[in-house]
């Protein structure tokens, strides 16, 4: 479907504000979990990499919140990418820091809440605030194409030339009436010929108007059950074409070289980033920094830092004369050391330190959806874009369970953060290769050097006496 030239502004700024909302309320309680992690060590009294599966699974994939939080996120990236063009970079900045700022909010908001409600009290607050959630996502208006009129609904009769999509002969509408004529004039013979015994084709004739009536009926029966027979093999073949093309185009999707480094890189980014916003905390309490020292949660400082760090790659994304493909794999591979770093920290300052490098770093979200976009176009961003999400979300579940079990393993978060920084770093460098143009030439032939050619001047015959 081609889209309407983005507006770059008018009711686009509506969509913007709304897709903030939407994103506030959605995964401020998930990206802020790491304040209920410490009550929930408390509570089930587990090992850290079980009790991590709690964490990883409300931010990741197998939970009902967890599957409505993956269809918002992208709905709204998707919609915001149809409005912007020009103002993509500084469009998506915008709707990705509400997820900071609930981060943020939500990080204080939650110890409150279970300081006076208890834990149970808490989530079910948090569950209520989600709903506001439906007033954001009635102002959200797709972009269509101008000729594209609203669907009218289908008669019967109408079924056979809209949903004939296959070249093979098929059988049409009176076919399969006749069909059914045949049958049904086979049961009438065989109930009438074993009830009298008579073989005579004048017994099958109508004898009165109640017969003649039932006829009649029977005729406009059978013709309904054909058109509808007719209708659901006709739509059961046009769920089983698009089911093909979807097939398709996905294979198509991964043919594209930077699309898979970008599909390993942001699974493996997603299995090393995520754990320090879930195991802050933690690591503070495993370092012997005790809250009293805490200005501020190191949760509250990774949320906000998050938020300026979205908002400020996007801008830089709008700029023609920067890569967003190379800005993103940059912000990859510094936190990758910023991650190797964590074992080092060992008092609350280098602790907050490193929680806003990586929040700020982890703010490349907002050039994410840009950077898909240039890679597959804005036809295919939401099925690529949904591609991409299921294995970042399979990412975040996997990741702090990781990290919980190197804890329980060694007893220390060293080697964990090691292994985290080392899958960023991999994911990076692995896009970057992906990405070069140098990979793409050195592949080719050179062509080969055309024949050289010498001209000879003929000497003249005629000599000077």
């Amino acid at each position: 479907m081609e889209f309407k030239k983005p507006p770059d502004g008018g009711w686009g700024w509506v969509i913007v504000l709304a897709s903030l909302f939407t994103q506030f309320l959605c995964y401020g309680s998930p990206l802020a979990v790491g304040v209920l992690y410490i009550e929930w060590l408390d509570a089930f009294g587990e090992g850290k990499g079980k009790t991590a599966w709690v964490g990883s699974l409300a931010s990741g994939v197998g939970l009902l919140a967890s599957l409505g939080c993956g269809l918002l996120y992208t709905a709204t990236v998707t919609i915001t990418c149809q409005y912007f063009d020009s103002r993509r970079g500084l469009a998506l900045g915008l709707i990705s820091t509400g997820s900071s700022i609930g981060l943020f909010i939500y990080a204080a908001l939650q110890r409150l809440l279970i300081e006076f409600y208890g834990l149970d009290g808490c989530l079910l607050i948090v569950g209520a605030l989600a709903l506001n959630t439906l007033a954001c996502g009635s102002l959200m208006r797709p972009l269509q194409s101008s000729d594209c009129t609203l669907p009218e609904k289908i008669a019967l009769e109408n079924v056979p030339g809209r949903y004939s999509i296959y070249n093979e002969k098929e059988k049409n509408l009176e076919e399969n009436i006749n069909i059914l004529e045949k049958t049904y004039r086979g049961e009438e013979i065989c109930k009438s010929t074993l009830a009298s015994g008579d073989w005579k084709p004048e017994s099958l004739l109508p004898k009165n108007p109640t017969t003649m009536a039932h006829t009649k009926e029977t005729e406009t029966y059978k013709k309904k059950v054909a058109e509808r027979t007719y209708f659901c093999k006709q739509l059961a073949k046009r769920k089983w074409q698009l089911y093909k093309n979807y097939c398709e185009e996905t294979v198509a999707l991964f043919k594209n070289k930077v699309f898979s480094a970008l599909f390993i890189a942001i699974f493996l980014f997603d299995i090393g980033g995520f754990p320090p916003s879930l195991l802050m905390e933690d690591v503070a309490r495993s370092s012997n920094v005790k809250e009293e020292e805490f200005p501020m949660p190191l949760i509250s400082i990774i949320g906000i830092m998050t938020a300026v760090g979205k908002l400020i790659l996007g801008i830089l994304a709008d700029f023609k004369w920067i890569n967003t493909l190379y800005l993103y794999v940059a912000t990859l591979i510094i936190m990758s050391l910023a991650l190797c770093a964590i074992p080092f920290a060992k008092s609350y300052v280098t602790l907050a330190l490193l929680s806003g490098i990586l929040g700020f770093l982890t703010g490349n979200w907002s050039i994410f959806p840009y950077v898909t976009t240039k890679t597959v176009g804005i036809e295919k961003l939401a099925h690529a874009y949904g591609i991409l999400m299921f294995f970042a979300g399979l990412g975040n579940s996997l990741g702090p369970p990781i990290v919980g079990w190197f804890y329980d393993w060694t007893h220390t978060y060293d080697i964990a953060f090691y292994f985290s920084g080392f899958c960023v770093l991999l994911g990076g460098f692995i896009l970057l290769l992906a990405a070069l143009p140098s990979w793409d030439t050195c592949n080719k032939q050179l062509p080969k050097p055309a024949p050289a050619t010498f001209l000879y001047k003929v000497a003249s015959n005629s000599s000077n006496v």
